[in-house]
């Protein structure tokens, strides 16, 4: 009998046998991970944009540089990176699994033309809208309001093997199927009425009040994605956990977490948010059951 994946990593990274938050290398740690054991791959990974600009951050000039590990290496050097830990998660990822990948224009790209090279399918590429997006300083290009995430089943199979929970996100959207344009500051359509663009605003400020990333994702995001993604009890992993928001969203809907991250300091933080989401969160025999 295959050991449970959760069961892989020291008891002290997390609760019981609903997560784990475990600090080290993701592509090493995700090696650990026995073949198609995993449900879901959620991961941001980074964006390569520490380079000495400048942003805007809460309407003043701030510098772009978030840590060594968003530095860029070289464009070869960061697709190959991408390759590697892709590699992995394809791997780890069950027939019936999927893999979901967020980004900007400046990685996407490169992931996925990595995944065209490792044969995933490629399910849909979901663009989400930020409505308060930080305003461009330069003036020199539009500002950038949008981001992508693709949504890949690891292999190409003449039947569609992948979990989605269409008719529960078709019932959500007010009985019109859900687009691959996101904007989650939810209204449902009017029965005849066009659907309304899915605008997701960026992290509330109570999404943070324990802490927060850089590259810190919306609850909303994760939550649909887990939700549509995944049954009750599924085994979710992000190789790049950050501050655990992927976390937060899995044990909150009944799934199970795994979860890695290099930083110290977002090790800690992702345990302590996914904590706090454990000890709210209904039991995962109720969620199943409802």
């Amino acid at each position: 009998m295959r050991a449970d994946p959760i069961s892989l990593f020291p008891a002290s990274a997390g609760h019981d046998d609903l997560y784990r938050v475990v600090k080290g290398d993701s592509i090493d740690l995700l090696a650990r991970l026995p073949d198609e054991s995993v449900d879901l791959v959620f991961a941001d990974p980074p964006y390569h944009l520490s380079n000495g600009g400048f942003t805007c951050k809460g309407g003043k000039r701030a510098s772009v540089n978030k840590g060594g590990w968003d530095a860029s290496r070289g464009l070869a050097t960061d697709h190959e990176f991408q390759l590697a830990w892709l590699r992995e998660a394809q791997r780890a990822l069950k027939p019936t699994g999927t893999l979901w990948v967020s980004g900007t224009q400046h990685v996407i790209f490169s992931i996925g033309f990595a995944l065209q090279e490792l044969g995933y399918h490629l399910l849909n590429t979901v663009t989400w809208y930020k409505p308060n997006a930080a305003p461009n300083l330069a003036c020199r290009f539009f500002t950038h309001s949008t981001e992508l995430v693709i949504w890949a089943a690891p292999q190409r199979s003449k039947k569609l093997l992948h979990t989605f929970n269409y008719r529960q996100m078709k019932a959500e959207n007010g009985g019109k199927q859900m687009r691959d344009v996101w904007n989650l500051d939810y209204q449902v359509p009017e029965p005849d009425g066009e659907q309304v663009v899915w605008s997701l605003p960026t992290p509330a400020k109570r999404e943070k009040v324990l802490g927060s990333h850089p590259t810190q994702k919306p609850l909303s995001l994760l939550d649909r994605i887990v939700r549509c993604s995944t049954e009750p009890g599924a085994l979710v992993v992000d190789p790049f956990s950050g501050s655990g928001t992927t976390g937060v969203a899995a044990v909150a809907a009944g799934r199970r977490y795994i979860g890695f991250e290099r930083e110290k300091e977002y090790v800690e933080l992702s345990r302590l948010r996914i904590h706090a989401a454990a000890q709210t969160a209904a039991p995962r025999d109720a969620v199943g059951a409802a």
